[in-house]
């Protein structure tokens, strides 16, 4: 690897750090990362707040490589210490501090300087650096918005901390809303139709789901109710009670399926409306050629319980980044300059020469 890229890398880092860069609000974030692409030699391409670069003409007859991480930070809590748009170095243990230094701004630069070193030589594949925007919200107008406009794409490498381990499966996302309901009444008097003791049946019901297929890597699918809301009054008996259900969906079912195994356990008189179901599970198969080379790397694919933009990706992708997942959305959130290092040449071994 050239000390150059690994240095460039470092500095764009800082400079990412120093542009508040909060979900919807990445612009200047991106000027940032499309000054540093054409630094390097290469043409950005922009939608929104989402900036590409491809190394030269795509090549048709070969497979297409995606590498993707993003922008977009969470808003600071009051709980930091150093400031979290100053990118503070801590020389004796090589530690940068900084505000999405963590997640996942040390996977943009390092995915950025492998992309560089990579399209030095002639590859076996195609190969598009994106750098996206909305992951931390889920936004429509994020990596989606930008994957029409793209080469069909045969596999990606998203950036996200996993300490350099490759997540080969990642679980999915829906959030349902119940409505179960009741008939009002007077609570000193005999009559009415509680809500809320009708819904405790219901929360029972989804406490102790069990599917039938299991997850290699991700286990069961998880279902928790996290909120519930009723009544106006004391004096009243709640005709409605609202519930909202976290369910993490494995690749074992699609979110539709798990959907209607879900809806199967409520009554007539009960609802679960899912805010979306476009947040699936994903996954990659072990016998993929980038698998089998992290393997020979010595890495150890796991299933992670995390959401990304991999849930948005209708292709082969893994997840792998600098960094630990949890100092993510942290005060005083880090990277080490090691840990930098060492993804980018992790990148490049992986990635020099690889066939797939």
């Amino acid at each position: 690897m050239d000390d150059e890229i690994y240095y460039d890398a470092v500095d764009m880092l800082k400079e990412l750090i120093a542009t508040p860069s909060t979900s919807h609000d990445e612009a200047k974030a991106v000027d940032v990362v499309e000054r540093w692409m054409r630094k390097a030699g290469f043409e950005p391409q922009r939608k929104g707040n989402n900036t590409w670069c491809i190394a030269k003409e795509i090549d048709t007859g070969k497979p297409t490589l995606l590498l993707n991480s993003h922008i977009d930070t969470v808003k600071p809590n009051d709980e930091w210490k150093h400031n979290p748009f100053e990118a503070e170095i801590d020389e004796a243990t090589e530690t940068l501090y900084g505000l999405g230094s963590n997640d996942a701004g040390a996977s943009v630069v390092s995915l950025f300087a492998a992309f560089r070193d990579l399209t030095k030589r002639p590859q076996q594949y195609n190969v598009i650096f994106l750098a996206s925007c909305e992951e931390e919200v889920g936004g429509k107008g994020g990596i989606e918005s930008v994957l029409p406009l793209l080469p069909a794409i045969s596999v990606a490498i998203v950036g996200e901390p996993t300490s350099m381990q490759p997540a080969t499966a990642e679980k999915g996302l829906m959030v349902l809303d119940g409505v179960i309901h009741g008939v009002a009444g007077h609570a000193a008097r005999e009559g009415g139709v509680n809500a809320i003791y009708k819904a405790l049946p219901l929360i029972e019901k989804l406490r102790n789901l069990k599917f039938d297929k299991e997850s290699a890597l991700l286990g069961p699918v998880k279902v928790t109710v996290t909120q519930i809301a009723a009544g106006s009054q004391h004096n009243v008996i709640p005709d409605v009670c609202k519930i909202v259900v976290d369910v993490r969906t494995t690749d074992a079912y699609s979110n539709a399926e798990t959907l209607e195994m879900i809806q199967n356990v409520i009554t007539d008189d009960s609802t679960l409306t899912p805010r979306s179901t476009r947040l699936n599970s994903s996954n990659i198969s072990p016998d993929h050629p980038l698998v089998q080379r992290l393997t020979i790397l010595g890495k150890k694919p796991f299933g992670s319980p995390t959401l990304s933009d991999q849930s948005l990706m209708p292709f082969p992708s893994l997840k792998m980044g600098p960094g630990d997942s949890s100092r993510s959305h942290t005060a005083d959130e880090y990277i080490t300059l090691p840990e930098i290092r060492d993804a980018i040449q992790t990148y490049i071994t992986l990635l020099d020469g690889a066939a797939f």
